[in-house]
């Protein structure tokens, strides 16, 4: 069912919340940030999908972007203990073209596209521009990114390691990443939040998820709407 966005929706939904969910909302849509996104390029282990998303929320990256050439995503709550249900998760899974579309709308919006990698010329985590929207793109866990996909990064990152293993499990390097840039984030002086529009827009869904009720309540709202 179609619906805007509006303040006044809001307005309307928040009466079928406790105050203290609405607070616990609002407290955490105030360090919600598009400024930093995280790619998956055909997880085929569908718990590290899960957890990289467990990972997105927890540090307050919105969207998460799931490009699915060969492997389809499914949500594994008891990994992703219901974190996908507070984030904006794209999914591109069209029979071909899936990493081009995703990585070409990302640069169309501004970000840019580093790829992790582990090797020797690669720039260092810490060297990463958080003042730059960044879009992480996370390869397979057996070939890593596609040559499709290395085509279309702008840089190439890898996390410093001083022991004898190469690299580190998939949900681990993106909790790391993701801890690291958002720390950083919130240090400057840049405009990293969503804007009040975007905060709208995601509270309206974070009802809807929280009362199980969205058409029900629509049609509730709009017969309101109507009578005044």
């Amino acid at each position: 069912m179609e619906y805007q966005p509006t303040k006044e929706l809001l307005q309307f939904l928040w009466q079928f919340l406790t105050e203290e969910k609405i607070n616990r909302f609002q407290e955490v849509i105030a360090l919600r940030t598009r400024q930093v996104t995280m790619v998956m390029e055909d997880i085929y282990q569908g718990q590290n999908t899960n957890a990289v998303i467990r990972s997105c929320e927890c540090f307050g990256v919105q969207d998460v972007h799931i490009i699915e050439n060969r492997y389809e995503f499914n949500v594994v709550e008891d990994i992703s203990m219901g974190s996908s249900q507070w984030l904006s998760i794209y999914r591109y899974n069209q029979q071909s073209n899936n990493t081009a579309i995703c990585l070409n709308r990302l640069k169309a919006n501004g970000y840019t596209i580093i790829g992790t990698s582990p090797h020797e010329k690669n720039f260092h985590l810490q060297q990463v521009n958080v003042k730059a929207k960044t879009a992480f793109i996370l390869g397979s866990e057996r070939d890593g990114l596609s040559s499709e996909a290395m085509s279309l990064c702008d840089g190439f990152m890898k996390i410093p390691m001083y022991g004898f293993t190469e690299s580190l499990n998939l949900s681990v390097c993106s909790a790391i990443i993701l801890q690291n840039v958002t720390s950083r984030l919130k240090e400057t002086d840049i405009n990293w939040p969503l804007s009040e529009q975007e905060k709208t827009a995601i509270l309206i869904d974070w009802c809807f998820n929280v009362t199980g009720r969205k058409k029900l309540l629509l049609e509730y709202y709009q017969k309101n709407k109507e009578k005044t």
